[in-house]
């Protein structure tokens, strides 16, 4: 559906005001999805983030600063988000032996085999939850990528 007939609004002052409203409506709409899409597995988005970040370090441990920058919601509390996960026996926390300061951080078996759960309804990352075709996927890609490059 039109962005216009979506929010109710017939006239933007021109394409780039359109286009950045669309952008944050859309990004909503997905967000409303993911939420939808975890909620069966007791996980929120950020909660998901971090595991996946997890299972890309695994075996080796993270520390509260990489999952900081390498999670996709900067404003997320990665530390509060560990520790729901650790409550919930997805992640482990131990005392670093190299640096008694920092805190390692693991992805456990069970949080390993949850994520494959989430993956394997395939809500959402599947080609049928989205009109695009794959040459539209990679000019999307192309366009949110230089989007981005205005500092």
């Amino acid at each position: 559906m039109r962005i216009e007939d979506e929010i109710k609004q017939p006239i933007f002052r021109d394409e780039h005001q359109k286009a950045f409203i669309n952008l944050i409506y859309t990004a909503g709409w997905l967000q409303l999805r993911q939420a939808a899409a975890f909620k069966p597995f007791g996980l929120t988005s950020p909660q998901f983030n971090i595991l996946r970040i997890l299972r890309g370090q695994h075996p080796l441990p993270a520390t509260v600063a990489l999952l900081i920058d390498r999670m996709l919601d900067k404003t997320s509390n990665a530390s509060r988000i560990v520790d729901r996960l650790e409550e919930k026996k997805l992640v482990t926390r131990t005392v670093c032996p190299a640096n008694r300061r920092a805190v390692d951080i693991r992805i456990t078996k069970a949080g390993l085999d949850l994520l494959d759960q989430v993956e394997q309804t395939g809500v959402l990352h599947s080609k049928e939850n989205m009109a695009l075709n794959e040459d539209e996927m990679r000019q999307l890609n192309a366009l949110l990528d230089k989007m981005r490059t205005v500092e």
